[in-house]
């Protein structure tokens, strides 16, 4: 009997549960055995492991979250240890992983998750681990694919808290600034900025100054519109400055944890402006519930294409969906980066044309 493992690296995102109930039940039709890691790569570090059977993913398809657990600090080439003084130091433990992975005869394993999870499965995969991607993440910041599971489902997240701010801006003359996640790229903000109608939109890779934030918001006040909405991701940046920081987290492979631009937008309006301003940053909701029926389809096809790889030993590649169809790109495609949204992007240019100020102009 064949086995594979799964499992769920970086920050959970809805659709992982339907991946990993993809890739049990195609894998056991096609006659393996399915163990899935816990909490990602901290799993596969400690061997701690669970067979996968039809009864443990019947009815998770619509649930959020991953019932395998995951991490995004469990880094095996940077696995953090306290020392005898209590300072974290780092360690090499991709070969006792890798040892591991071994040890249960696998005839591959499947990685699901994001950038970081995807470089280190490309450097596992360069020592010999027959490793297939899965893409996952809500920033939808991916290269090689055009679109990951999760994305969608945290932009219809984003509209709708977007919509609810409308009613309350527009009664109390307001202007509102809603802050959502996206990390270095501006996906999340542009769609649901531009699905929700908002007034300006700050993402990332067009760096704003906050005179034609104001501008906008003039504007609006000169045809007796006497409120605004902001929507901001939170990399956006001023030009010339800097990211807003929330904390550092050493352990994790990107220590950076961004939030609060939306804070400071805010306080600057009401400073410079003097109109009542609030801000409202949406955090991890975004992260949280069940998939859309669109996430819920692309994760299915994800799971039982990566399952088809594995089966046909087609490893060191990531599952992606590109002109409407899924296919696969190599690992180190996937590894090479984030996907920003060009500032020549179809949408920023329709959002342009209603009258969408994007602070640069």
């Amino acid at each position: 009997m064949k086995r594979i493992g799964i499992l769920t690296g970086g920050g959970d995102c809805p659709g992982l549960n339907a991946v990993i109930r993809a890739v049990t039940k195609s894998a056991l039709a096609k006659g393996f055995e399915v163990v899935g890691y816990k909490d990602g790569y901290e799993g596969l570090i400690l061997n701690q492991w669970i067979p996968l059977n039809q009864a443990m993913v019947s009815g998770i398809l619509v649930q959020g979250g991953t019932i395998l657990g995951t991490s995004n600090t469990a880094n095996p080439y940077r696995w953090a240890e306290p020392s005898l003084k209590g300072r974290i130091r780092f360690k090499d433990v991709s070969r006792k992983a890798i040892s591991n992975y071994r040890k249960l005869d696998l005839h591959g394993l499947i990685v699901v998750g994001g950038d970081g999870t995807m470089n280190i499965a490309n450097r596992f995969h360069k020592e010999g681990v027959p490793i297939v991607g899965i893409p996952k993440t809500i920033d939808n910041d991916l290269p090689g694919t055009d679109v990951t599971f999760g994305f969608e489902t945290a932009v219809i997240t984003a509209a709708e808290a977007i919509d609810k701010v409308h009613t309350t801006a527009q009664s109390h003359h307001r202007a509102m600034v809603v802050e959502v996640m996206g990390r270095y790229a501006g996906w999340i903000a542009l769609y649901s900025g531009v699905a929700s109608g908002g007034d300006v939109i700050l993402i990332p890779e067009i760096p704003y100054e906050m005179k034609y934030v104001y501008k906008k918001i003039h504007e609006r006040n000169r045809l007796r519109k006497n409120f605004s909405i902001i929507v901001v991701a939170e990399g956006a940046k001023p030009k010339g400055g800097d990211l807003t920081i929330t904390r550092r987290v050493a352990r994790s492979t990107d220590p950076i944890r961004l939030g609060g631009v939306g804070l400071k937008i805010a306080a600057d309006i009401e400073k410079n402006l003097k109109i009542e301003s609030r801000a409202i940053v949406l955090g991890h909701v975004q992260r949280g519930g069940p998939p859309t029926p669109f996430d819920r389809l692309l994760a299915t096809q994800f799971g039982s294409h990566a399952v088809h790889m594995v089966f046909n030993r087609d490893f060191g590649k990531m599952v992606v969906y590109r002109n409407n169809a899924v296919s696969s790109v190599m690992l180190e495609e996937a590894a090479r980066g984030l996907k920003l949204v060009p500032p020549s992007h179809h949408l920023i240019a329709s959002a342009r044309a209603v009258g969408t100020s994007f602070g640069d102009c």
